[in-house]
C-alpha cells in the first residue's frame, strides 16, 4: 500500500505508549552503562555487552576492537588505570529501529566533551551493549553555536 506523501498516518496511542517505553528501555540501559563506567562496575559492564551478538567499540585514540574479550579487556584497562571517572552522559538522542536502538549523546569527562554513539540490540528481552564508539569534537556543544568550525574539519566533510 502507497501513501500520498501529503499524508499523515497517526500511530494509535497504544503504539506511541509502546514505543515510550521502549525509548525509557534504551535510556535506562544507556544510563546503566555510565553508572557502571563511573562506579567501575566491571561486572554490570560485563552483563550489559551483548553476548550473543557481535560488538564493536572505539574509544578515543584507539583502533576498532570488534571481539567482546577484547572489549571487556579494554574497560578492565581504562577502568583500573583512571583515577576518577567522574563521565557524565548528556543530550541523549535515542532512535529504535526494530531490536537495534542507537542512542547519539554527549559525554563529559574530564573538561573535556566527546561525541558518542551507543548502539544496543534487544537480547533475551533486555538491551545490551552492541557498539560504543566515543570521540573528541572540535568544539564543545555550547561553543558550536558561536563558532565555525576549524578548517580541517569544514575540508573533510
Amino acid at each position: 500500500m502507497r501513501h500520498n506523501s501529503s499524508q499523515v498516518v497517526r500511530p494509535s496511542s497504544r503504539t506511541d505508549t509502546l514505543m515510550r517505553d521502549i525509548i525509557r528501555a534504551v535510556l535506562a540501559a544507556n544510563e546503566e552503562f555510565y553508572r557502571a563506567f563511573r562506579e567501575r562496575d566491571m561486572g554490570a559492564l560485563e552483563d550489559l555487552w551483548a553476548s550473543r551478538s557481535p560488538v564493536a567499540c572505539i574509544h578515543p585514540g584507539w583502533d576498532i576492537m570488534t571481539d567482546r574479550e577484547e572489549v571487556l579487556n579494554s574497560w578492565r584497562r581504562l577502568l583500573s588505570s583512571q583515577d576518577d571517572v567522574g563521565i557524565e552522559c548528556r543530550n541523549t538522542i535515542p532512535y529504535v529501529l526494530n531490536d537495534i536502538a542507537i542512542v547519539l549523546a554527549h559525554e563529559l569527562l574530564g573538561g573535556h566533551t566527546l561525541t558518542v554513539t551507543n548502539m544496543f540490540r534487544l537480547e533475551e528481552g533486555e538491551w545490551r551493549m552492541i557498539h560504543h564508539h566515543s570521540g573528541p569534537m572540535a568544539v564543545s556543544s555550547e561553543e558550536s553555536d558561536e563558532q565555525d568550525p576549524p578548517t580541517s574539519t569544514r575540508r573533510l566533510h
